[in-house]
């Protein structure tokens, strides 16, 4: 029983680590064909000890987390609250439709000259771009997950004569809990790419940059151990994302 449980336990990792040794043999040998474009993950490795033993990969992932968790914060409330309203008034989705429409498929990215305009270099612009990226799909979700909630639960709120938001926190909040976090978690992996995105193309903090400085310094082994790393980081937050969901959902007696 319990090596049946460490073969499922050890059965994910199985690609993972035939591709990292795949890549480490075709790294080697074009080295030894002369290309030192592309460095080895053994070579990785060691670039990462050396960013983390000198601080730079810590005050670069605490700049980039803080800011994508800042910027999430920012779009999960909004886009929370504007979904539930408009999940909950079919009138209000009906005017804001057009809008929403139009704004929605506007790539973030494209927001970065005009967030520089506004708020210059730094934090504030990171945000502003993070937060209108995480906005759109909470929304979206929320509302969805709002117009699936079962009607006689509503029904019986307007009889016990429940105002709107104590029907938002009583009825239908706890109701959309499972699709709630599945839209949270979305919403944390759109912060940290845009977040890193931004940090390559305009701001000069955070993982993206320490990135791009790496590919600028023509260190390839530096470049690929911080493209590992966001990637791991990226792999940690899901994960407690999973576990604070199940904590929530038990909490509040909901099965997801």
């Amino acid at each position: 029983m319990t090596e049946n449980r460490l073969l499922r336990r050890l059965r994910p990792w199985v690609f993972p680590v035939v591709l990292v040794g795949a890549f480490e043999w075709y790294a080697r040998r074009a080295a030894a064909l002369g290309s030192d474009a592309l460095a080895p993950p053994t070579a990785a490795a060691k670039a990462f000890a050396g960013a983390a033993m000198d601080g730079s990969l810590w005050t670069a992932t605490g700049f980039t987390l803080g800011t994508a968790a800042l910027g999430l914060l920012l779009g999960a409330v909004l886009g929370i609250a504007l979904g539930v309203v408009l999940g909950l008034s079919r009138r209000a989705a009906q005017l804001g439709s057009v809008s929403i429409e139009v704004l929605r498929p506007v790539p973030s990215v494209a927001l970065i000259p005009l967030a520089m305009l506004g708020f210059g270099f730094g934090v504030r612009m990171e945000l502003a771009i993070v937060a209108f990226a995480t906005f759109w799909p909470l929304l979206v979700l929320v509302q969805a997950a709002v117009q699936q909630v079962e009607p006689r639960l509503l029904e019986v709120s307007r009889v016990l004569g429940l105002s709107a938001r104590e029907r938002a926190f009583k009825i239908v909040l706890p109701a959309i809990v499972p699709r709630l976090f599945v839209a949270l978690r979305l919403g944390v992996a759109v912060a940290l790419v845009v977040a890193v995105t931004v940090e390559i193309a305009a701001n000069p903090n955070g993982m993206g940059y320490a990135m791009m400085i790496a590919q600028q310094s023509f260190d390839p082994a530096l470049m690929l151990a911080w493209l590992g790393w966001i990637g791991i980081v990226g792999f940690a937050v899901n994960a407690g994302m999973l576990m604070l969901q199940r904590a929530v959902s038990r909490r509040m007696g909901v099965l997801s």
